[in-house]
């Protein structure tokens, strides 16, 4: 029997192409044994030393999601983070409803009052930590989200994507998480990298 590998996913939930990849893990805990841990980071503390603002009128805005998803972990643990994190992905990038976190909360079976964090910087400090975990594996030039894997010593290796669009499905995600595996497995692998050329897609495997 196949051990089972845990993977450790480092998520923004405002990213859509973090949810799309995101929806590939799910697919790949269905092909092959893994188990995943989800984790957050924020695309504001990743961008706040820049002159220059990536997300626009948004960068305000997005503390509040991640705020509310570190709350939940701590509160309610992982798996009630990762139904958080479907519920709000759903909202967000398929529904296009963004400003309502007490509905994603309700979705994933979670108190509404949670939100109330949205505007509070309680949860920061261990945003912050965990976003550190994930920069400390992948190093500072990166987006989300960050998958982390045991390498061949069993220590933890980082990297950044991968950025996929649409996510692929059965057997097909299996097959690029094989890939994944093999380039972990090189001590000296760092990047592979091509532009994106059109628009997040969230079919899955369309």
């Amino acid at each position: 029997m196949t051990e089972q590998r845990t993977v450790d996913f480092w998520f923004d939930p405002v990213c859509p192409y973090t949810w799309i990849s995101s929806r590939w893990m799910v697919e790949v805990t269905k092909v092959r044994p893994v188990a995943v841990r989800w984790r957050v980071m924020s695309l504001s503390v990743l961008n706040e030393h820049r002159d220059d603002h990536p997300e626009g009128e948004w960068e305000e805005y997005m503390w509040a999601p991640v705020r509310v998803c570190a709350a939940v972990e701590e509160r309610f643990g992982q798996q009630a983070l990762g139904d958080l994190f479907t519920a709000m992905g759903t909202r967000f990038h398929l529904r296009g409803d963004w400003g309502n976190l007490a509905a994603a909360l309700a979705d994933a079976g979670l108190p509404e009052a949670v939100a109330e964090v949205a505007g509070s910087a309680a949860y920061d400090e261990a945003i912050r930590s965990s976003h550190a975990r994930a920069v400390a594996l992948a190093g500072g030039d990166i987006g989300t989200p960050v998958v982390s894997v045991a390498g061949p010593g069993g220590e933890r290796v980082g990297f950044f994507g991968p950025v996929v669009s649409p996510a692929p499905t059965g057997e097909a995600a299996g097959q690029l998480w094989d890939g994944f595996l093999t380039l972990a497995a090189v001590p000296g692998f760092f990047e592979v990298k091509r532009t994106r050329i059109e628009e997040p897609r969230f079919g899955m495997g369309d």
